[in-house]
C-alpha cells in the first residue's frame, strides 16, 4: 500500500512541475488583455467605460448625452 502511494505521489508531482514548466513558455499574456479597449473616465459622474462608447467634448468624456449636457461635475471626487 505504501508503495502506491509513493508512485501516485512521485507521477503528481511530475506531471505538477510539467506543466508548471510549460506553461510559461507558451504565452506571456492572455489575448483578453491584449485586446481590451482602453477605458475613460465621465467627466460628471466619475464611471469609466469603454473609449469607443464614450462621447467626447473638448478633451473631456461622458457616459451619457444627458452627462455631456450637464457638463462636469463637483471636483470633489
Amino acid at each position: 500500500m505504501l508503495r502506491l502511494l509513493f508512485w501516485i505521489a512521485l507521477i503528481a508531482a511530475a506531471v505538477w512541475l510539467w506543466r508548471k514548466f510549460k506553461a510559461p513558455a507558451s504565452s506571456n499574456r492572455s489575448p483578453r488583455e491584449q485586446d481590451a479597449a482602453p477605458m475613460v473616465r465621465c467627466a460628471h459622474c466619475g464611471v469609466h467605460l469603454p473609449r469607443d462608447r464614450a462621447l467626447n467634448l473638448q478633451q473631456q468624456w461622458y457616459c451619457s448625452q444627458a452627462h455631456l449636457e450637464q457638463g462636469p461635475g463637483s471636483s470633489d471626487r
